[in-house]
């Protein structure tokens, strides 16, 4: 239902202007921009309205929270959830991480419609002068071909740390795009595996990464393009003198018995909060936790920004 109401809504608007051609001005840009973001979080929302009995406001409050990465949700009990909106969470989630305009942008030339100014109203800083191949839609398509690679190995990575085939997709998903939404209650702490935290360090902290630098590194085939970067240099800086830090910390506070359970948790933590932030595993010993969430969360109680900002926040 979900789907044909928003193909029907698409073909309403895109029939009548079939044979237009028009140069998008940066004023269109910026007004496509903000009505996309708009729209997509009405569309989003719609399986959850019909699927779940939701209100609009806990409905497009979660759609948002997914296309934009946020993690903020007002899911009280994640494993309840039936597969079909779990997978609809992981995947708004995925699309938003790379940019549903960067999307627009590539299929836009397809349509008889310039991307250059989406593109430019979507990206800020730097990010907008970066191009790794000369025209704006074969730079988009450049990016989500290496992000669905990156996506897939991702996937494959989890399922052969013994995830299922479901669960592997909808984590890996969510793990690349850096934006946290889980498939359980307990998110990546549900599977108490070493293997796929480590898969999940690995892919967050490749997630984080400018993916003009990793098109770069493709492309010349060089590595060494990650540490001659200074973005990505300070990134992997922050990240390694963090892990060290915290891991350092909770091990001479006998939070955990041995430096290698620390390093552990605390890499895993700092990968989470420098990118992800929502996915979490056991911050505290299990002699600590008490009756407190296996994950580490706080369960969420009531609807809204208020409410749900509080929802995934570690203890």
């Amino acid at each position: 239902m979900s789907l044909a109401l928003s193909a029907s809504a698409g073909l309403l608007l895109w029939l009548p202007n079939l044979r237009e051609r028009e140069q998008l001005s940066v004023r269109d840009g910026f007004l496509i921009v903000s009505l996309f973001w708009a729209v997509l979080g009405m569309l989003g929302a719609l399986p959850f309205m019909l699927g779940l009995d939701w209100g609009v406001t806990d409905a497009v409050f979660e759609s948002i929270s997914g296309f934009t990465t946020t993690g903020a949700t007002v899911v009280e009990q994640i494993d309840a959830l039936p597969q079909s909106i779990l997978y609809h969470r992981q995947q708004i989630q995925w699309l938003g991480g790379m940019g549903v305009i960067v999307l627009a942008v590539a299929i836009l030339p397809l349509l008889g419609v310039g991307g250059m100014q989406l593109s430019r109203a979507e990206t800020s800083g730097v990010a907008k002068h970066e191009k790794p191949t000369p025209r704006i839609a074969e730079t988009a398509r450049a990016l989500w071909t290496l992000y669905f690679a990156l996506t897939a190995a991702c996937a494959l990575s989890y399922w052969m740390a013994g995830m299922s085939s479901f669960d592997a997709i909808g984590r890996a998903f969510t793990t690349v795009a850096t934006g946290g939404f889980s498939t359980h209650d307990a998110s990546l702490g549900y599977f108490d595996s070493v293997a796929i935290e480590l898969i999940a360090i690995v892919f967050m902290v490749a997630g984080g990464v400018n993916f003009a630098v990793h098109c770069l590194v493709w492309h010349k085939r060089d590595l060494g393009v990650y540490l001659r970067d200074t973005e990505v240099f300070a990134y992997l800086l922050i990240f390694v003198g963090g892990a060290l830090l915290i891991s350092l910390s909770l091990f001479m506070t006998t939070a955990y018995a041995t430096l290698g359970e620390a390093w552990r948790y605390g890499a895993f933590q700092v990968a989470s909060i420098e990118r992800s932030g929502s996915t979490s595993v056991p911050t505290r010993p299990p002699a600590a936790q008490g009756s407190a969430p296996a994950s580490g969360v706080r369960p969420c109680r009531g609807a809204g920004p208020a409410h749900a900002a509080r929802c995934r926040a570690p203890l």
